[in-house]
């Protein structure tokens, strides 16, 4: 029995998001237009559940580029007018359309001079007829078995802010780096630190001028302990590295002959390098891609800022 309602719950709100999508049409580049030339933020309101999903449409937002922020309308009416300010946008997010704490912010809205949006399923309704843009969001049935509580008509609310959020992250060119900068905290956050934030920079980072010889190597890679020294031209640019494994195999291959060696005579001259602007998760990828334990980080003129190792990564929890 409950098998059969979670298929007919699902049916529903499926079915509702496909008419959604049908119905998408110059409105909603309009209304990603409109929002696209804030110049202060988009201001989200709503009641109940539609205050719910409200909260959630202006997270999204603030998340992705769009400064956003939630005003509950009763809370509005008594005091928090004063957070709506005259470059905002308001998006409104009622169903019926007929929310009278909603309705009774409008003169406010207007005397701002403020655009608005209303996210409805009632074209007709005196938000709609208010707003500057209007998005459809009906649907033909609610989920609940008594066709009343917000079900299907939260879930295509939801969505249509899903996509307005999607397609202005599009439009703004909002790339990896910017979501980091937003979500420093938790998994995610780690997962999106950039390399410059995580590097062994200055005097933690092995380096060694190209004529160094191979004692003085061996002692500069145990001494920073990352199993690796940065070998410098005589500008002190990237000229390639030595990792220990290299040092095992040039004893297998010369004994004790290679402490006689100089480091640029030796070493791989063409390491994985990253620019400190890459992500972590970007840095792991290419190690395991590689199969190499450290990847160093280089400014534009390739000269050594630090050096990222695996291990670096692995405290990070990222897999």
């Amino acid at each position: 029995m409950s098998l059969q309602t979670a298929r007919r719950v699902l049916r529903i709100e499926a079915e509702a998001l496909t008419e959604l999508l049908q119905r998408l049409d110059a409105n909603f580049e309009r209304a990603v237009e409109l929002l696209l030339a804030c110049k202060g933020r988009v201001v989200v309101i709503g009641m109940g559940k539609s205050g719910l999903i409200g909260r959630k449409i202006a997270a999204t937002f603030s998340s992705t580029g769009t400064p956003s922020a939630f005003l509950h309308p009763a809370e509005a009416l008594h005091g928090d007018l004063g957070m709506l300010m005259r470059d905002d946008v308001v998006m409104a997010v009622s169903y019926g359309g007929e929310t009278e704490e909603i309705i009774a912010l409008l003169e406010t809205i207007k005397r701002l001079g403020l655009r608005m949006i209303a996210l409805t399923g009632s074209t007709k309704s005196t938000i709609a007829a208010a707003s500057d843009v209007v998005l459809d969001v009906s649907v033909k049935e609610e989920a609940c078995s008594l066709n009343l509580a917000p079900t299907a008509s939260t879930t295509t609310a939801m969505a249509m802010g899903d996509a307005l959020a999607v397609s202005l992250l599009d439009r703004r060119g909002f790339s990896p780096g910017d979501f980091a900068a937003l979500h420093p905290g938790g998994r995610l956050g780690k997962k999106l630190l950039r390399v410059e934030n995580l590097m062994h920079s200055g005097d933690a980072m092995p380096r060694v001028p190209a004529s160094a010889k191979m004692p003085d190597v061996i002692y500069e890679i145990s001494k920073k302990k990352l199993g690796m020294t940065t070998v410098l031209d005589a500008e002190g640019r990237l000229a390639g590295i030595l990792t220990d494994g290299d040092l095992r195999r040039l004893m297998q291959e010369r004994g004790a002959a290679t402490l006689e060696l100089v480091v640029g005579d030796c070493m791989n001259r063409a390491p994985q390098t990253l620019a400190p602007s890459e992500l972590a998760g970007s840095a792991l990828r290419i190690m395991e891609d590689r199969h190499i334990t450290s990847v160093i980080v280089v400014d534009a003129a390739k000269k050594p800022l630090g050096v990222v190792h695996l291990h670096d990564l692995w405290t990070l929890e990222l897999f």
